[in-house]
């Protein structure tokens, strides 16, 4: 009988820590690995989470898995440096992983234990509802000094504007409606414009950096995600981007050679052309 592949065998977690903990040993481990830190390691943990985005975007299935693993590789390297300082391990993060979710979740289970069941069924809208009074709650059981102190400064700007966003109008500071949001829109471009006008490249900055935070805004109002729908347009602006190239290079030219007006009819085949 052929003995399974590596990649054919199931894997207990426990082996998967063992490997970390092989990588890291002082004696004959990795020596990239042990030289690592939780600061060392974040820059890649961005990248690696990246990646998982790109390939869901992608809808390569197969791509995901690899990138999920790889992902749970940096929960795995974090879960080893704790063990090492004495401060958790995996079983402490899973432990407390379960402890938020049950509390989160009352509507799933109601006193709180795995095998509780709830009566009743339960709308999104006030699904939603509670897990913002209780993350609320949490929040002020950590006695932090702002409503907004818990949000990471590492995310994506488009990303983090539209939580902090989100965040302040749970209190009401915001539009009823997005009619607002659009006249503060008009605002802003006119602002913008000014300071184009004055030259001074510090305001045109803020102006800029406004009339974006704006934009986020409206995103909200839509129910757009902000960062999901810009890497769309990117990503169809270099799909079209390639058709143009594609189909100069089929007639042996080049773009860099070619007028914007043959620039601009190729560019307006390749929307009739992608998607």
């Amino acid at each position: 009988m052929e003995m399974p592949t590596m990649a054919e065998q199931s894997i207990d977690l426990s082996e998967l820590l063992h490997l970390m903990e092989r990588l890291r040993d002082p004696v004959d481990g990795c020596p990239w690995d042990r030289e690592q830190n939780f600061a060392s390691i974040a820059p890649h943990t961005l990248e690696e989470c990246f990646e998982l985005i790109d390939a869901i975007e992608q809808d390569d299935l197969s791509q995901v898995e690899e990138e999920l693993g790889d992902v749970l590789f940096q929960v795995v390297f974090y879960a080893q440096l704790g063990r090492e300082l004495g401060r958790f391990d995996l079983q402490r993060v899973a432990d407390r992983l379960v402890e938020k979710l049950l509390r989160r979740h009352p509507h799933v289970f109601p006193d709180g234990s795995l095998s509780s069941r709830a009566a009743e069924k339960t709308d999104v809208a006030a699904i939603k509802a509670t897990w913002e009074r209780i993350k609320s709650e949490e929040r002020r059981g950590k006695a932090q000094t702002s409503l907004l102190a818990d949000i990471p400064r590492s995310l994506p700007a488009l990303s983090r504007a539209q939580k902090v966003q989100k965040r302040v109008s749970q209190v009401g500071f915001d539009w009823p409606d997005r009619a607002g949001v659009y006249d503060k829109l008009s605002e802003e471009l006119t602002e913008l414009a000014e300071a184009v006008d004055r030259g001074v490249q510090d305001d045109i900055a803020a102006e800029l950096g406004d009339l974006l935070f704006t934009v986020v805004n409206l995103g909200r109002h839509l129910k757009v995600d902000c960062e999901a729908a810009l890497r769309g347009a990117t990503g169809r602006f270099e799909k079209r981007v390639q058709h143009m190239e594609s189909a100069a290079d089929h007639q042996g030219r080049s773009l860099v050679d070619e007028t914007p007006e043959q620039l601009d009819e190729r560019w307006n085949h390749a929307k009739r052309e992608t998607s």
